[in-house]
């Protein structure tokens, strides 16, 4: 670093720094600057004092006002809880879809809120489904599309091996009990429910196939069960695919889709407004 010395036409200090021979003059900061610098580190040690500030190892710590955004946000929860008291105790009684049209509404949006946080990661934001995630806006349920079912279904959930009243059902992997024949065959019956004009030889033989492996559950006519939550396949309605190869792999594998129960996860008053949400969806039976 060049020695500092002091420039001839300003009679102030260089710093020494130099480039291309232009030098930098030692000007001190404006006091004002100065003085707002001094004020905002008096203002920030006040304010960790004040505030929440400093992290420990399993919270920080809380300041002499003891200020919290936490708190206030349970002050906004409990304020709100304690507006619609009445609302949530007329829904936790009502044994069907409310007809009150303010608890109605109530019901219908709260539920919708519940839907979109923990319900649309699956069933999507619309609520139509993807595959292997029902539609919720048809009328084809598994296991019945009336407001108590729908309740029952999303309290305890689906094959979720979590709680003892999920609803269960288990299609046996033909794979281990039909020869590929025997699947194509099947598959092409399976088919002409919903489509009889491609009946067909296979078809024929998978009439007989049909009858004595599958009609137990899913009826003489392939109509279902929702007491035992098996699919009508005379509707073109497919939870996993309608096509050739989608049934193929079905009757060869079976399916297991899983289901959480939310009412061990929502309170009761979350699971009835998000069924009476779900009803109101267009497909409730």
């Amino acid at each position: 670093m060049s020695e500092r010395k002091i420039d001839e036409e300003t009679g102030v200090e260089t710093t020494g720094h130099s480039w291309d021979g232009i030098e930098e003059l030692n000007n001190p900061l404006p006091r004002w600057w100065l003085w707002t610098l001094y004020l905002c580190i008096i203002w920030g040690i006040g304010y960790m004092i004040a505030y929440p500030a400093w992290p420990m190892i399993s919270s920080a710590t809380s300041g002499v006002m003891g200020w919290s955004s936490r708190a206030l946000v349970a002050e906004d929860i409990a304020a709100h809880d304690a507006e619609n008291v009445d609302l949530v105790t007329a829904l936790l009684a009502a044994t069907t879809l409310p007809q009150d049209a303010d608890l109605n509404r109530y019901a219908i949006a709260r539920g919708g809120s519940v839907f979109r946080a923990q319900c649309s990661q699956c069933h999507g934001s619309g609520a139509a489904g993807a595959v292997g995630y029902p539609n919720l806006l048809d009328n084809d349920w598994l296991w019945g599309g009336s407001i108590e079912n729908i309740q029952l279904t999303i309290a305890h959930g689906v094959r979720n091996g979590t709680d003892d009243d999920a609803r269960w059902s288990e299609m046996p992997a033909f794979g281990d009990i039909l020869v590929k024949a025997e699947i194509e065959s099947t598959v092409e019956y399976v088919i002409s429910l919903s489509h009889p004009e491609n009946a067909g030889s296979l078809a024929t033989a998978g009439a007989e196939l049909f009858a004595d492996n599958c009609t137990s559950c899913h009826g003489d006519a392939g109509l279902g069960d929702q007491d035992i939550g098996a699919p009508n396949l005379a509707d073109e309605i497919w939870l996993y695919g309608g096509d050739r190869e989608a049934l193929t792999n079905t009757i060869t594998n079976a399916r297991f889709g899983v289901m959480p129960a939310w009412g061990q996860r929502l309170s009761d008053e979350d699971v009835r407004a998000v069924s009476a949400y779900v009803h109101a969806l267009g497909g409730g039976e």
